[in-house]
C-alpha cells in the first residue's frame, strides 16, 4: 500500500463533488470530524451504557465520553506518524492530517453499538441464533444470515456512517474515503467471521469495495473479499484498547470495586523499575503533593496512557513494512515490550473477574438480552406481517427513517435492527415497559 495512494479526499456518494480552491477554514477530514461531532446517532452514545449502568451519584463512562478519549489518544498516535512521515512525504500536505483522520474514526468506532453495553452485540445475536429470529435462516442467504447471528457494532458502525436511510442524502454521512476505511478493523464480510467480529454487512459490501480498490487495500493472497487493512486502522485499534483496559481500572476504584492499593499498583506495574527509574521519582514526588486518592489515580491512568501511546507507535514504526504489506497479524498492543505486556494482561485478568463480572454489569446485560429480543420480535412481526391491528400499531413507533420499500425479508429485518440498534438504554427501556404494558406513556 503507498500513503499517496492511502490518503484520500474523496466522499462515498459525492464523488463527482470538488472542493472549492479558495483557502478553507476546514480540511476535508476535519469536516469529517465535526459531522460526527455534530450528528444524533454521536449524541445518543451519552445514554448508552460503556461497562456499569449509568448511575445517579458517581459519573462513570459511557459510550460517549469513551469515544471521546478514545479520540484523544487517536489523534496523538496519528500525530506521532504525521511527524516520523512528513520528511518521506514532503510534498504531500494529507501526511499532516493523520491525527485528525485517526481522532475522527475514533469518535465514530463505537456508533454502531448497540444499548446495554458489550452484551448488546450477543443479544441481537443470541435472538436470530436461539429465539424467534430462527425462523428466518431458510429465507436468507448465507451471508445475510450470518449477518445477523454474529451482528457486529464494527459493522453497524459502517451502515450508518454509508447507507442512505430514509429521506437522507446517498453515501450517509458523506465521509471522505480515508475516513471511512480507517474504521473498519475487520475489513471482510461476514462468511469469514469465525467469531463475532467482521467489517461490513452485505448491504454494504459494495461500498466497501469500491473504497478498498480507491485506496489501493488489496484483497490478501487467495482469500477472495478478505482485505489489507488500511494502516491507521491499527491506530484506532490501539487508542480504543488503551482507553477501554486503562479507563474501566479508574471507574471501578471510583465504584469501590477496586481497592485504591490494587489500582495504583495495577497502574504502577507498567514502569520497569530500572529503565523508568527516573520517572518513577518524579511519579512519587507528584503522589506526595497531590494527597486526593481519586487524582491520584487519575494522575497515574494519565501517565500509563501516555506511556502506552508511544510504546504503540514504537510497534508501528518497527513493523511499518509488513502494515504496509498487509501482513501483521494482531494488535500493536499486543506486541508491546515485555514489561508492558504483562501489565496488560494482568490488567485483563483482573478487569474480566472483578470488573465485567460484577453483579451489576451482568445485571444490566441480562436485562439487555430481555429488552433487545422482545423488542426485536415486535417490530420484525410488524414489518413482516403488518396486516393486524396491533402489527400496525407497533409499526407506527418505526421512524420513518427507518422504513423501507424493499420487499426482501432481509432489509426488513434490517430496518429494524437499525432502529433497536440505535437506541439508548433508557429510550429501550422505556419502550420495552411500554410495549408489555408495565408503564403507561405520560400526558403531556
Amino acid at each position: 500500500m503507498d500513503w499517496n495512494k492511502l490518503l484520500s479526499t474523496k466522499r462515498l456518494g459525492m464523488e463527482d463533488w470538488e472542493s472549492s480552491q479558495k483557502q478553507e477554514d476546514r480540511s476535508q477530514f476535519q469536516r469529517d470530524y465535526d459531522r460526527i461531532i455534530f450528528s444524533s446517532p454521536f449524541r445518543r452514545m451519552q445514554n448508552k451504557t460503556q461497562v456499569f449502568p449509568l448511575p445517579e451519584h458517581i459519573f462513570v463512562h459511557n459510550r460517549l465520553t469513551h469515544s471521546l478519549e478514545v479520540a484523544s489518544v487517536g489523534r496523538s498516535l496519528g500525530n506521532l506518524l504525521s511527524e516520523n512521515l512528513k520528511s518521506e512525504y514532503l510534498e504531500n500536505p494529507l501526511i499532516a492530517e493523520l491525527g485528525t483522520i485517526v481522532s475522527t474514526a475514533c469518535l465514530a468506532h463505537d456508533l454502531g453499538n448497540p444499548p446495554f453495553g458489550h452484551s448488546g452485540e450477543a443479544a441481537i445475536s443470541n435472538f436470530f441464533t436461539n429465539d424467534a429470529g430462527a425462523q428466518f435462516e431458510t429465507r436468507l442467504s448465507t451471508g445475510e444470515w450470518k449477518d445477523l447471528t454474529h451482528f457486529d457494532g464494527n459493522a453497524n458502525a459502517f451502515r450508518i456512517l454509508t447507507h442512505q436511510f430514509n429521506g437522507k442524502r446517498p453515501g450517509g454521512f458523506a465521509l471522505t474515503y480515508s475516513t471511512l476505511a480507517s474504521i473498519v478493523k475487520y475489513p471482510f464480510e461476514s462468511v469469514w467471521a469465525t467469531k463475532q467480529k467482521f467489517g461490513f454487512f452485505q448491504s454494504e459490501k459494495e461500498d466497501y469495495f469500491k473504497i478498498a480498490n480507491e485506496l489501493g487495500m488489496n484483497t490478501l493472497p487467495g482469500k477472495n473479499s478478505q482485505f489489507q487493512r488500511h494502516p491507521l486502522v491499527y491506530l484506532v485499534e490501539a487508542a480504543d484498547d488503551i482507553c477501554y483496559q486503562i479507563m474501566d481500572l479508574e471507574d471501578a476504584f471510583k465504584l469501590g470495586i477496586l481497592s485504591y492499593d490494587t489500582t495504583k499498583n495495577l497502574y504502577l506495574d507498567f514502569y520497569d523499575p530500572y529503565e523508568d527509574k527516573k520517572t518513577l521519582r518524579s511519579i512519587e514526588n507528584t503522589l506526595q503533593k497531590v494527597t486526593d486518592k481519586n487524582e491520584q489515580i487519575s494522575y497515574l491512568r494519565a501517565g500509563v496512557i501516555g506511556k502506552l501511546i508511544h510504546e504503540c507507535m514504537n510497534v508501528f514504526v518497527q513493523h511499518q513494512e509488513q502494515i504496509m504489506a498487509g501482513e501483521l497479524k494482531g494488535s500493536l498492543i499486543g506486541s508491546v515490550q515485555k514489561k508492558q505486556a504483562e501489565a496488560m494482561e494482568v490488567v485483563k485478568k483482573i478487569s474480566f473477574s472483578e470488573i465485567y463480572n460484577h453483579r451489576s454489569v451482568v445485571e444490566i446485560e441480562i436485562a439487555g438480552y430481555k429488552i433487545i429480543g422482545t423488542l426485536l420480535e415486535e417490530f420484525i412481526s410488524a414489518v413482516i406481517q403488518p396486516e393486524n391491528l396491533y402489527r400496525k400499531k407497533i409499526l407506527s413507533l418505526l421512524p420513518e427513517q427507518y422504513k423501507t420499500e424493499s420487499g426482501q425479508l432481509y432489509h426488513k429485518i434490517q430496518s429494524v435492527v437499525d432502529f433497536i440498534s440505535g437506541m439508548t438504554d433508557i429510550f429501550a427501556l422505556d419502550l420495552y415497559r411500554k410495549i408489555k404494558g408495565i408503564s403507561l406513556p405520560e400526558v403531556v
